[in-house]
């Protein structure tokens, strides 16, 4: 017996194409207005500008879940940590008793190898998977000491690394995704507009069951305090964003957006808040999604059974037509 692409989509079936995008952002709380909020005023910044206690007004059908990044342990949430949880879905602050600034410490590292998204997919048969982001050659010919969550996730996996000649093949997105500061540390690549790097980001969605992306230059602003840059990046970023749910299929395709801890919202301050973040959903599935998300360690675990689901579907759908026939 075949079912139809239409009988699938009707009784919330997954084809078997099905893909998901997560989109992290470093340091994107939900804030309240004010003059210490970015947002306050930012024009051309959809989806980023939600505000606390007012209806989320989000393009292309987003669905904000507004997600605690604490995580019932005491103090400001941190990136070590927070990201570590969003990428394996294990509740890493409560496992080490705190929040972990900076990069994983190694009982971080080894909740991520254990636990890396990128793994459990990997073992449930999804293979076709990828970290979007650029490394260039410094960072193998010089390995840092301390490396990212996202790294030690991509590690966990055995998964390749995109380099620059990828990104020149259209294959992969530098974390500043004009690739303005890869000109600047002398490496010879194309400068992209938002829109560009929206539609290569997603090409490579549409070439990949699971993809993960990364910006991080947010937290850098909000440490900085940077009111200026603030609001020169957040419109671009806000393009981009935009540039990428234009360019995908959202009727087989997830994009989840989500952030580690609050920052760039509130420069009153250099620290982190205690804001929730925002998880924005939109595709596939997107209500289903948001519907299971309410903390960091909720993301992983939607994400794989959005993935996986369809596989058990097809299994249940296979064993009923058999035993009718």
């Amino acid at each position: 017996m075949t079912i139809a692409r239409e009988d699938c989509l009707a009784t919330g079936i997954m084809t078997s194409d099905s893909r998901v995008l997560l989109f992290f952002i470093d340091g994107l709380g939900i804030g309240t207005r004010g003059r210490h909020n970015t947002f306050d005023g930012l024009s051309d910044a959809a989806p980023l500008a939600i505000f606390q206690n007012e209806p989320a007004e989000i393009p292309f059908a987003g669905i904000l879940a507004p997600t605690d990044a604490c995580l019932g342990i005491e103090g400001r949430p941190q990136s070590a940590s927070g990201q570590t949880t969003i990428l394996t879905g294990v509740n890493a602050p409560k496992i080490i008793g705190a929040h972990k600034q900076g990069f994983p410490n190694q009982a971080l590292l080894d909740i991520i190898r254990e636990h890396s998204i990128f793994l459990q997919l990997k073992n449930k048969g999804i293979e076709s998977i990828t970290f979007a982001n650029t490394y260039t050659k410094r960072f193998f010919e010089r390995r840092p000491r301390w490396i990212s969550a996202t790294t030690a996730a991509v590690e966990a996996a055995g998964l390749r690394f995109n380099v620059v000649e990828d990104l020149k093949a259209g294959r992969a997105v530098y974390h500043d995704f004009t690739n303005e500061m890869l000109i600047e540390y002398g490496e010879t690549v194309d400068m992209r507009t938002p829109e560009i790097a929206g539609d290569v980001l997603a090409g490579i969605v549409r070439s990949h069951r699971f993809t993960l992306y990364e910006y991080f230059i947010t937290d850098k602003i909000g440490h900085a305090q940077d009111c200026d840059a603030a609001r020169r990046v957040l419109p671009m970023l806000a393009r981009f964003i935009r540039a990428v749910l234009r360019n995908l299929d959202l009727t087989n395709t997830t994009m989840i957006l989500t952030s580690d801890h609050g920052n760039i919202e509130d420069l009153s301050a250099r620290n982190h808040t205690l804001n929730p973040v925002p998880t924005i959903t939109w595709g596939r599935n997107a209500e289903a999604i948001a519907s299971r998300i309410g903390t960091l360690a909720d993301i992983t675990p939607a994400i794989v059974w959005t993935l996986t689901a369809n596989a058990t579907a097809r299994s249940q759908r296979t064993t009923s037509t058999s035993n009718e026939v």
